[in-house]
């Protein structure tokens, strides 16, 4: 999936582009006070980058899903709010010229669900967490691209 985005400056401009529209956004704008920072911005597009396929960067020099977790710990991250960022992404992915067909889509979106879903959970004060995993290694699911 790396490579079928774009690699890593595709994904690294999905990234730019949803956080310069979360910046304005009223809800979820809040979980980022300050705004966000460059540096912020490249980690997360480490970490998709190493969930698409693309090297274990966030593994090896970013602390991996242990650091990942640590930074949505007692957010209180709101459904509305997970919503909003799934939506959100989604434009950012048409914003940054990611292709569009409907498998790469199905399989975006399917990832965007369950690390939203996760990170709601994770975000409640005292939830149960677990603590050690390996960041996640998305595929295509159900349907590999269709090459005519």
């Amino acid at each position: 999936m790396f490579e079928w985005a774009g690699g890593a400056a595709a994904i690294a401009r999905m990234i730019d582009h949803f956080y310069d529209r979360v910046e304005h956004d009223e809800l979820i704008a809040p979980l980022f006070p300050g705004g966000v920072s460059r540096e912020h911005r490249d980690n997360v597009a480490v970490w998709w980058q190493e969930v698409f396929g693309g090297p274990p960067r966030y593994t090896e020099e970013l602390g991996g899903y242990a650091r990942m977790l640590q930074h949505h710990r007692d957010l209180g991250i709101t459904v509305e709010q997970r919503r909003r960022f799934v939506a959100t992404m989604s434009v950012a992915a048409d914003d940054a010229g990611l292709p569009d067909d409907p498998e790469f889509r199905s399989a975006l979106l399917a990832y965007l669900e369950w690390g939203t879903r996760l990170a709601l959970q994770n975000s409640q004060p005292d939830a149960p967490v677990v603590t050690q995993a390996p960041v996640p290694r998305w595929g295509w699911g159900e349907a590999p691209p269709y090459e005519g």
